[in-house]
């Protein structure tokens, strides 16, 4: 195994320990054997257990950010992408925390441990909705003053919306449609979007 297939294999394990035994019942040593792997193997890559945390959670930001990316990336038009990132974004962390377990606790009782690791995908998560946002606005759906500052605005208010909506408290009485129509006024009453048809 090359020196980065062992990491990808440690951080699986200890993700999926994680998700089983919650973080604080897994000991280092369990990820060692859990791993196939000797402790010594295991501390060449991690320091700490709190180092491999990180690399667990890093490494789903990492998936999110790739899921948001192939969004980006479709040909459809600026405003409809931008919806379809907020959505993409909101699911798959809501996926991301549920599909994890225990990991779901840690999420929510440890979120400034989480927030730490996430500045990276936090960066990336704003890129692209700048390059969507420029897109927009050069094609004429979007009238905006600030696009840097009109993708930082929108990555605040969907990461602030997050743990309400992953604990179903934001429109679970709502049907999915009435929630994105809900979506899609605010977002395009906040940056002015002109009717393509016109």
């Amino acid at each position: 195994m090359t020196v980065s297939k062992t990491k990808i294999k440690l951080v699986d394990v200890a993700r999926q320990l994680f998700a089983k035994m919650g973080v604080e019942n897994t000991t280092m040593n369990d990820i060692a054997l859990a791993s196939k792997k000797g402790r010594r193997t295991l501390y060449t890559y991690f320091k700490s257990k709190e180092e491999i945390y990180s690399a667990v959670v890093e490494s789903e930001l990492d998936m999110l950010s790739d899921t948001m990316k192939a969004v980006s990336e479709r040909n459809i038009s600026p405003d409809e992408k931008l919806i379809e990132l907020i959505y993409t974004r909101l699911e798959a962390v809501k996926e991301v925390v549920f599909r994890n377990g225990t990991l779901r606790a840690n999420f929510f009782r440890d979120i400034w441990r989480v927030e730490k690791v996430r500045k990276r995908f936090d960066a990336r998560e704003i890129a692209l909705f700048r390059s969507v946002l420029a897109e927009g606005k050069e094609k004429g759906v979007f009238v905006i003053d600030d696009v840097d500052i009109t993708a930082n605005i929108i990555h605040y208010c969907v990461k602030g919306i997050e743990v309400p909506y992953i604990r179903g408290q934001l429109g679970s009485n709502l049907s999915v449609e009435t929630r994105k129509k809900y979506v899609m006024k605010i977002v395009y009453g906040a940056l002015q979007r002109k009717e393509i048809n016109q």
